[in-house]
């Protein structure tokens, strides 16, 4: 990988008319182990131009040929899973296995976009009126834009490319610049699977590139992942350019533990939902509600586990990596303080662990607070951080009104064995993604992913069906053949080609 990582543009590593840079670091060191170009406007421009120009001959491909290199690309990151892998924690920190997991969960939305000819079907009526057919389909959009988080830049960008990419339209993704080498790589292995030059375009940068596709008249949609406000203001310029987007906000994921539940088990997932990937995902558990007078023992079962996680650098032996920069360390960690001063209990404090790691990267270990006042920024505000709240109400009602209240809705989880009470938590809580003993309910590619209330902007979630028709439009054609006609002999066993 180079030193310096570039923008992708007709199919080659380019570094444009960038004349500003940005470091990128090694989370689990501090040191800087690279620069990446941030786009000027003319390199905005260069890269929708390339995939303007790539757009018609894609839209036109045959679905045969299309998905011939969906395939092909499908076993390229197959082979070369663990390269990815690599990259991620390199830039990111999380640990490798977490990095794997994250390039097979990107992996499922390739295989799903494999089969876009059955979903791109259209419907056909014979004889709506007489002599007169009636058929539907879909097409293309043209050029889109991705605007993907640092937290997961393989698994983000793949919720939608794939989809975009198979539907027909070109792409152009914009990167986090905290981990941007993912994208570069994936470039390449496209290249590789025959994709035509300009059909899928990196443009790395900041808010320069981020607005600039936003502004532009020749991109179609955009999909964003990232925290509310930013999301909010995605949504905000890209619809007022008359875009179509989807902007994918934060989150404070809510698991409800009953007095019924397996509290073994509703401890290990909460450390494993709370810690994983150091809290930086959007799916994370932050805010644990325990209902009736299970809170005590609970509180240890989880703070024995959290004590026993090892943290250090993802490339070693360890459960849990760092944070991907130092000042969003810092900012996680105040939370910590804030919750204390408001009056929780500070029971694991993650600011006080070794390290297995070389250097002065960003580490913070496994926190749990308890007894955490809703009134505190610890539970308003989303932290992305290995910060595990521990609230206290007496009854199921109480826990459901609390999750009703927060102003996010992406994703929630209740521990019971009672499936009466499971049935009714799914049918009355207003979040988008729910899990019954499964603390992290991100749905398989064929079903869609998003959330309510300020965790989404747009109406339309992430990949599955709903993905589908974002990156399509439909078309209805009603048709009269007067005369019937023939295209002549041909004994040649037919192809889809």
């Amino acid at each position: 990988m180079s030193e310096t990582v570039q923008h992708w543009i007709d199919g080659a590593a380019t570094s444009g008319a960038s004349t500003r840079t940005a470091d990128v670091f090694d989370p689990a060191t501090g040191e800087v182990s690279r620069q990446v170009v941030l786009a000027e406007p003319s390199d905005v421009e260069a890269a929708v131009a390339s995939a303007k120009k790539a757009f018609p001959a894609w839209r036109d491909t045959s679905l045969a040929k299309r998905t011939q290199v969906l395939f092909k690309f499908r076993e390229l990151l197959n082979d070369r899973a663990p390269e990815l892998a690599a990259i991620i924690t390199a830039e990111h920190g999380k640990v490798v296995s977490d990095a794997a997991g994250e390039v097979a969960r990107g992996q499922e939305v390739v295989e799903f976009a494999c089969g876009i000819p059955h979903l791109l079907k259209g419907g056909f009526t014979e004889n709506a009126s007489t002599n007169v057919d009636v058929h539907s389909v879909r097409q293309p959009l043209g050029v889109t834009a991705v605007i993907s988080p640092f937290n997961f830049p393989a698994m983000v960008p793949m919720w939608f490319f794939p989809v975009a990419i198979a539907t027909g339209n070109t792409v152009v993704l914009k990167p986090s610049e905290k981990d941007p080498s993912a994208s570069l790589f994936i470039a390449q292995l496209w290249k590789e699977a025959g994709l035509p030059d300009g059909v899928f375009t990196v443009l790395q940068g900041d808010k320069v590139a981020v607005d600039g596709l936003l502004d532009h008249p020749d991109v179609a949609s955009v999909s964003f992942v990232g925290s509310t406000p930013i999301a909010k203001y995605v949504y905000e310029r890209g619809t007022a350019a008359g875009k179509r987007v989807q902007a994918l906000g934060g989150a404070k994921n809510h698991m409800v533990v009953l007095p019924d539940a397996d509290l073994d088990l509703a401890a290990d997932q909460a450390v494993n939902a709370g810690f994983g990937s150091a809290g930086e995902r959007c799916m994370a558990i932050s805010a644990l509600v325990a209902v009736g007078g299970i809170a005590d023992e609970l509180v240890a079962k989880i703070a024995d586990r959290a004590g026993k996680i090892r943290t250090g650098d993802g490339r070693r032996s360890c459960d849990m990596g760092p944070l991907v920069t130092k000042v969003h360390r810092d900012k996680v960690a105040s939370y910590i303080d804030v919750a204390a001063a408001d009056g929780a209990d500070v029971v694991v404090d993650g600011r006080t662990i070794t390290p297995d790691a070389d250097g002065s990267g960003f580490f913070l270990g496994p926190t749990l607070l308890d007894r955490v006042p809703t009134t505190s920024r610890a539970y308003t505000e989303e932290i992305f951080g290995p910060v595990l709240s521990v609230l206290r109400v007496e009854s199921y009602t109480d826990a459901v009104d609390m999750i009703n209240a927060n102003p996010y809705g992406n994703g929630v989880a209740i521990f019971t064995n009672d499936g009466g009470a499971a049935r009714r938590f799914a049918n009355e809580v207003t979040v988008g993604m729910i899990g019954i003993n499964v603390p992290v309910p991100v749905p398989m590619a064929y079903y869609s992913f998003g959330g309510w209330k300020n965790s989404l902007f747009g109406d339309t979630h992430a990949h599955g069906a709903e993905g589908v028709h974002f990156f399509t439009r439909g078309k209805v054609v009603t048709t009269r053949w007067l005369d019937p006609s023939h295209a002549g002999l041909n004994l040649g066993f037919p192809t889809n080609a």
